[in-house]
């Protein structure tokens, strides 16, 4: 027999190899062909769009939309205020989720199984959203950019996916050594701890940011200084504007409107999409390991 021959797969797993090969394909088209149609109708001149001409690449190109966007002074205000929450909010969010994970992953804490039951319970039971109001209210954070952060401080999911990485992946016995060495418990965290966390930091930092990132609908309950709107919430008002235009243009440029607004729609999306995609692949190797290694040990 010869070495080739010796190192071949047998026929039963080419076959399966094929089939995961052809599901993943399938998968990734169908995944990725919205992706590209929206960047391309951005591009594309919407009465094609409209009309069914634009599969792939884009027609008649365009940017009319994207110079109605970007010209609006609100959108970089809004860029401004999107990345002053999601860079406070991300810390904030960070450094509250690593002070209740670390001791909920002792196993020397007392009652620590009771202290996560009654956290996981808050993913299932809420105050509800006029009494959380009320409360923001009454801590005078109305219209100020807390107001945003503070009420979503900590995620439970993650605290959980935290908690479970330092029980599961960082040794008790690393950090019994530690203490018999005269660490303590803040030195033990710092010097041990987080350096060994890196995947799962950064798994956060993604959850985290993304979350402040496309978020609109607290801005839209709290806030009602227009200068402090975040960029999902300047988009939404720029959709709503556009489309209002459409209705009540006059006879002779309704059409343009019309598609113009069509076109809009699209731009939008790559606008605040943009930053996100290009932050995920310096974050995506580390992204993957700590999310296996935060939910199947758990």
């Amino acid at each position: 027999m010869s070495k080739q021959q010796a190192i071949s797969k047998p026929s039963d797993e080419r076959i399966f190899d094929f089939i995961v090969y052809a599901i993943a394909a399938v998968i990734m088209i169908i995944v990725l062909y919205p992706l590209i149609f929206i960047v391309s109708a951005s591009f594309s001149d919407p009465a094609k769009v409209l009309n069914g001409e634009v599969w792939l690449l884009p027609k008649g190109v365009t940017l009319e939309a994207y110079e109605s966007i970007l010209h609006n002074d609100k959108i970089w205000t809004g860029y401004r205020n999107t990345i002053l929450y999601t860079l406070i909010g991300t810390v904030i969010n960070i450094i509250m989720t690593i002070l209740a994970a670390y001791p909920l992953s002792r196993p020397d804490l007392p009652g620590r199984n009771v202290i996560m039951v009654l956290i996981t319970l808050t993913m299932f039971l809420g105050g509800g959203l006029i009494p959380t109001y009320l409360l923001v209210k009454d801590l005078g954070m109305v219209n100020t950019m807390w107001a945003l952060i503070i009420p979503g401080a900590i995620a439970t999911y993650n605290l959980i996916v935290m908690r479970t990485y330092f029980q599961s992946s960082i040794p008790w016995e690393l950090q019994e050594a530690a203490h018999m060495d005269g660490c303590s418990n803040w030195r033990l965290l710092f010097s041990i701890i987080l350096p060994l966390s890196k995947p799962i930091l950064a798994v956060m930092v993604l959850f985290y940011a993304v979350g402040h990132w496309n978020s609109f609908f607290p801005a839209l309950i709290y806030l009602r200084d227009e200068a402090l709107h975040p960029l999902q919430l300047v988009l939404r008002e720029i959709l709503m504007i556009s489309a209002s235009s459409a209705i009540e243009g006059g006879s002779v440029g309704l059409e343009k409107q019309i598609l113009l607004s069509e076109s809009i729609k699209f731009a939008v999306i790559i606008v605040s999409t943009l930053p996100v995609l290009i932050m995920y692949p310096f974050v995506q190797r580390h992204f993957v390991k700590g999310v296996m290694i935060g939910s199947i040990k758990g």
